[in-house]
């Protein structure tokens, strides 16, 4: 609690004005540091930490190893800097096809459901935006895919889609 003490002034010589008294303020801070504690303590206690978001990759051992992926489950997606996407099965590029980005959820769904096995490779334009190859990995994580590569477009896969589009 806060306190004054009252200290009296004596002037020593006679005829001159007496100075005002003076307060001495004393402020105890012990019930505002035990507040303190106490506000600590109880945050301390109640926040809730959250977990890191992490995602796991598995990367290979070296570089030169080679993975065989059968052709009937492999699910190739290509992505260009203007988020056009063209998709096609295994290794038959004469197959691409051209969807928008609403309808890629509905079909990494049906694959999936057709296929349970199935791998995706994601190809993106090194010209493309990093946001549309995080919304493609968005949407791959909505469609419960884990199995998934994600690789730069080669220029034998541009031949491709200008053809598709042309």
């Amino acid at each position: 609690m806060a306190g004054a003490d009252v200290a009296e002034s004596k002037s020593h010589e006679k005829g001159k004005k007496k100075k005002k008294k003076r307060l001495a303020i004393r402020i105890d801070m012990t019930p505002m540091v035990d507040v303190v504690l106490l506000l600590l303590t109880f945050f301390m206690l109640t926040t809730v930490f959250s977990k890191p978001q992490t995602m796991e990759l598995n990367l290979p051992p070296d570089s030169d190893v080679q993975v065989e992926v059968a052709a009937t489950t492999l699910l190739i997606i290509r992505v260009t800097p203007n988020m056009d996407i063209y998709w096609n099965m295994g290794n038959e590029p004469t197959a691409l096809k051209k969807i928008s980005f609403k309808e890629l959820r509905p079909l990494l769904a049906e694959r999936y459901h057709n296929i349970p096995k199935l791998i995706t490779l994601v190809q993106i334009d090194r010209e493309a935006k990093y946001s549309d190859m995080v919304d493609v990995i968005d949407e791959l994580n909505l469609a419960n895919i884990t199995r998934f590569s994600i690789a730069p477009m080669k220029d034998l896969d541009k031949k491709l889609i200008s053809k598709v589009a042309g």
